[in-house]
Formats: C-alpha cells, sequence, structure tokens
C-alpha cells in the first residue's frame, strides 16, 4: 500500500469531489493556505512503509508564508508561531536540543509523517475548512498507518488529536498530553518529555530512535 494508492481510491469517493468542488470555489475569491503544490507534502516526504512516529496537528497556519503541508513546521526562514515555540523548548527542556528554525523537514526524512486533519484552511480563519471533508481523507490516512506499520508512536497533543485514537490499532503507541498552544502548554505540555518517551518505546521495539 502505497499514499498514491490511497489518494487514488479516496479521490474516486463522493465526498472527495465536494471536497474538491469547495475548494476550487473558495480559490476563486479567497486565500487558501498552503499552496496547492504543498497540500499533501506530508505524505510526499514520509512514504508510508517508513512511517514510525506520527505528530498530529489540526489544520494549516494561517497567517502568510507559513503553511508548508506539514504539521507545525513552517519554512526555515519564517519565525517559528507560538505553539511550535513552545514545541522547541520543550524538546530543549526533554533532550537538550535547541533548535535554530521552524523547518522539521529533518524529522519527516526519518519517519516522522506531520499530519493535519485538514489540509487546507482559509487567510486569517483557523479551522475555515475544518468541515469540509478533509477529515475523511486523514482518518483514511491514520488508518493506512494503523493497518500497515508494525509499530508506530501516534503524538497526540490536545483533545482533537486525542479524538483519533479510535483509529489507532491496540499494537501501536499512543503518547499525550495538552496541546502545545500558549492557551494549554502550561496544563500538561511542558514537561510532558514526548520526544525522549517516543525515542524510548521506539528503541524498546527494535526501531531507530528519532535524531530531533
Amino acid at each position: 500500500m502505497t499514499w498514491d494508492q490511497i489518494l487514488s481510491e479516496e479521490q474516486k469517493k463522493p465526498y472527495y469531489k465536494k471536497l474538491q468542488y469547495d475548494l476550487d470555489q473558495d480559490r476563486q475569491n479567497k486565500i487558501i493556505y498552503p499552496p496547492e503544490d504543498l497540500i499533501f507534502n506530508a505524505l510526499n516526504q514520509t512514504p508510508l512503509k517508513d512511517v514510525k512516529v506520527v505528530i498530529l496537528g489540526q489544520d494549516p497556519y494561517h497567517n502568510p508564508n507559513e503553511a508548508c503541508g506539514l504539521s507545525f513546521s513552517v519554512p526555515e526562514n519564517i519565525k517559528p508561531p507560538p505553539s511550535l515555540k513552545n514545541i522547541f523548548k520543550e524538546l530543549e527542556a526533554d533532550l537538550g536540543i535547541k533548535k535554530l528554525h521552524g523547518n522539521l523537514e529533518s524529522w519527516t526524512r526519518q519517519g516522522v509523517l506531520l499530519l493535519n486533519t485538514s489540509l487546507t484552511v482559509q487567510q486569517k480563519k483557523p479551522a475555515s475548512h475544518s468541515n469540509i471533508g478533509w477529515h475523511h481523507f486523514t482518518n483514511r490516512v491514520i488508518q493506512a498507518v494503523s493497518h500497515n506499520q508494525p509499530f508506530v508512536v501516534f503524538i497526540l497533543w490536545g483533545n482533537h488529536a486525542q479524538k483519533k485514537q479510535a483509529l489507532i490499532d491496540a499494537h501501536h503507541a499512543i503518547v499525550t498530553s495538552a496541546h502545545p498552544s500558549p492557551l494549554s502548554a502550561y496544563r500538561g505540555f511542558f514537561g510532558s518529555k514526548p520526544f525522549s518517551t517516543t525515542n524510548t518505546l521506539l528503541k524498546s521495539n527494535h526501531l531507530p530512535e528519532i535524531m530531533w
């Protein structure tokens, strides 16, 4: 099974055709992020057969130049948004690693799938595409990882991500905490040590650790 096969199957379904129609309508008079060629960036960066970790986000960044099709990541020349800043604070506290920029592609190349549950958003309107059908597609992606990979660590930050636990088979590991957003980071994200916990789980399953 590959992402291309899954995409090909889903594109034939009525929900996807409606989703595509709604996107096309929105593009006529609204700015949509990320750019069209980056909508499936998470899948392009991390083939299904390579997935070892999933970090689930909600929807793309809605400010100019930030969204790149990878959950929480921004292009190298863009200042990290607040949630990503907090992720980096926890990474430094957890493993002593200090990040110099917000581009997380080095993670994707090691098998970390940086997936948002909605793959597009209108400029300046968070969650504006949360109800156009993307959840059907990304649920299928989560299930494909769960069914096809022998062991994966799913990192679910916040209530929205944690609602996806029902899609994940029992033989995988799930790491949860509060969301890294400034609104909730102090309610259980800081101090949760998701990066070292993930590496411990990978190591115990004879998989290479992630160089965060």
